[in-house]
């Protein structure tokens, strides 16, 4: 089993800034992508958070991600946007396709944007975040153009990504309400987590290289290959594919449909609704009654085994003040590959080390 090393925020921020350095990205950006994984990781996903560098590393490397891209307009409607995010770091073209469709959805109410051709763009919660600092309530389906690594309903093995449904609404006087999830049972990078410290996962939630129902991780992360299954069965999947149609085939141009598995780039397309309440005329009616369903559902009473009952988003912001108090614990494999990528980008590892060790 793998124990953890724990690193201090700043210390940890500081030789994820060394690595990033290593693409040849702005100051700017080297910002925004640390910053993103970072905070994925402080909330808790550490699937989504720096973990994600050596892969980051070997996309840079095969020419699958382009450093200091920004994303272009494809077609601009007024309310309705095209971009094209050029294989830039999703952290980056992310934000700014959120911060056009914020600014057209302040101005017409609404707007939708179609984000295509974007490298990794992370936890998807941080764009619905976004949108939600703005007072927008924010709708978001992605697709997931890579080695495709879940398996169809019925389905014995992959065919496409874990291809991410996230919405937020935010609420005056709380934190916004944020859901995001994979359409698999788990992140695909949980698995890897999961593989890097030598644990099993759940019964239920993949199938080995022959089909059959398995807890070693290792058949979503080394070959040969297995597949994640969707959660909720038939429900999920349904989901997956609507991400797959309007994420990958309407926004990005793109849809997983072969199997390749040569290289390592991650490419998502999302399709993004952004909506002012206050446009709709839903102030002050929809914060009081949406305030009123949520103090309703959360006094429910406790049951035996479980903690009080939260709403989307508070678990994450629960995890983001301890480890921001606490240090953020990452296992020994993950963090030899971490080095691995800084050396293979050219950065000294021994100095990725020190600054994270302070």
């Amino acid at each position: 089993m793998s124990t953890d090393h724990i690193f201090q925020l700043p210390q940890l921020t500081a030789a994820m800034r060394l690595l990033v350095q290593g693409f040849g990205s702005s100051p700017a950006e080297v910002d925004a992508v640390v910053n993103n994984l970072v905070t994925a990781n402080l909330m808790g996903h550490d699937s989504h958070g720096i973990g994600m560098l050596p892969r980051y590393a070997s996309a840079y490397l095969e020419g699958s991600l382009k450093p200091n891209a920004s994303v272009t307009t494809v077609l601009d409607g007024g309310a309705l946007l095209r971009l094209d995010g050029n294989v830039g770091f999703g952290q980056v073209v992310g934000a700014q396709a959120m911060s056009l469709g914020i600014e057209r959805a302040q101005q017409h109410g609404s707007c939708i944007v179609a984000l295509g051709n974007a490298h990794h763009l992370g936890r998807i919660g941080a764009w619905a975040e976004q949108a939600a600092a703005a007072g927008l309530v924010s709708l978001h389906f992605v697709n997931v153009i890579s080695r495709s690594i879940v398996a169809p309903y019925g389905g014995g093995d992959a065919r496409f990504g874990t291809n991410p449904f996230c919405a937020g609404v935010p609420l005056p006087g709380r934190p916004p309400v944020i859901l995001d999830f994979a359409t698999s049972v788990i992140a695909q990078g949980k698995t890897r987590v999961a593989h890097n410290k030598g644990e099993t996962v759940p019964e239920g939630y993949l199938i080995d290289d022959q089909g059959q129902a398995t807890t070693n991780p290792r058949y979503s992360v080394v070959p040969p290959f297995g597949a994640l299954l969707t959660f909720g069965e038939h429900k999920g999947y349904g989901l997956a594919l609507m991400c797959e149609l309007l994420g990958g085939a309407l926004a990005g141009g793109l849809t997983q449909h072969n199997d390749d598995t040569s290289k390592r780039r991650v490419i998502n397309g999302m399709f993004s609704v952004l909506l002012d309440p206050h446009k709709l005329g839903a102030h002050p009616r929809f914060a009081a009654e949406a305030q009123a369903f949520i103090d309703w559902v959360q006094a429910s009473p406790t049951r035996e085994g479980f903690a009080p009952v939260q709403v989307s988003g508070d678990a994450e912001r629960a995890c983001l003040v301890h480890r921001t108090a606490n240090g953020v614990p990452v296992d020994i494999t993950t963090w030899q590959e971490i080095l691995g990528a800084a050396q293979s980008l050219g950065v000294d590892p021994q100095r990725v080390q020190q600054a994270a060790a302070g």
